[in-house]
């Protein structure tokens, strides 16, 4: 089994093959592209520190929230504050641009190979950056989509209207860039109105987000669509010269993506399989002599690319 196989650890390594993964790009028949949260983070979409002190210090003030991930598990004393609180957490984080550009540089670095793109990040960067939808495959959901929150149908609903209304109620304002703001002199409510609360039109129950929190996950229709795109994409290159090409991705979830690259570039002698991560960078010792491991901030990688 290869997973029984020894994970090497190349954190401690200094380890910064740029030459190698450039190379390989440039060889390769396709590339597979497996994106992780880390990916985003170097693209300046943090969950704490300046971010969250930005538009959630009232939330920190009242409630000792210290980042946005935690806050999105609080049980907060209504509905009302819930949708607040997620309103300016979508906005953010599916509506607004990165702080830097590296979506934009990944795409183009690929654009003229032949890729496809696994994401377990829920921020619809890729697309947002110009990135084919259709080769897109967004496994873990999306910002930007509502479902039921009892999943009595299978189907989603874009909320850009509905969390900008939100975000609006509570007093923040946009600005050229598509950020939001709060007036001077105005403070930022903690609530959204009862009628602005979205609810499911099927049964009435509350809506919530589209992301794989639990059993009550919707796969629509475009879900299942992009699962089968991927598969295909696998298939017609299943021999070929394959990059499978992992950026930020860690030990969260690594049954989606870091496992199942390891597996196909063990079956596929053609292939070369690349971590960048820095300070999460592992490999299957199997795999080894066919692996490019970088141990480096993304956005330095990015740019030497």
């Amino acid at each position: 089994m290869l997973l029984k196989k020894k994970i090497i650890n190349i954190n401690n390594s200094d380890v910064n093959n740029i030459d190698g993964l450039r190379f390989a790009i440039n060889n390769a028949d396709a590339v597979v592209i497996g994106a992780g949260a880390g990916l985003s983070a170097s693209a300046g979409f943090t969950y704490s520190g300046e971010r969250f002190d930005k538009y959630f210090s009232d939330f920190a003030v009242k409630y000792g929230i210290k980042d946005m991930y935690s806050g999105g598990f609080y049980p907060f004393e209504s509905i009302n504050e819930y949708w607040a609180y997620w309103s300016r957490y979508i906005y953010i984080n599916r509506y607004m641009n990165t702080p830097k550009p590296l979506y934009e540089q990944l795409l183009e670095v690929v654009k003229d190979k032949d890729y496809f793109v696994i994401i377990t990040n829920v921020d619809h960067c890729f697309q947002k950056a110009g990135f084919d939808k259709s080769r897109l495959y967004y496994t873990q959901g999306d910002y930007g989509l509502f479902q039921c929150s009892e999943s009595c149908h299978n189907k989603t609903y874009d909320n850009e209207e509905a969390v900008n209304r939100m975000v609006e109620s509570q007093g923040f304002r946009k600005n050229e860039e598509g950020g939001i703001y709060l007036p001077e002199g105005v403070d930022a409510k903690m609530f959204v109105p009862d009628e602005l609360i979205p609810r499911c039109a099927e049964c009435g129950k509350p809506m919530s987000m589209n992301l794989r929190a639990d059993d009550t996950f919707v796969q629509d229709d475009g879900w299942y669509k992009a699962a089968e795109r991927y598969e295909l994409f696998l298939n017609r290159y299943k021999n070929a010269k394959v990059l499978f090409w992992e950026l930020g991705v860690g030990f969260n979830t690594p049954g989606i993506i870091k496992y199942p690259f390891w597996q196909m570039t063990a079956k596929n002698m053609n292939s070369v399989y690349s971590c960048v991560n820095k300070g999460e960078t592992y490999v299957s010792g199997k795999i080894m002599e066919r692996s490019i491991c970088v141990n480096a901030d993304i956005e330095e990688v990015l740019k030497q690319l």
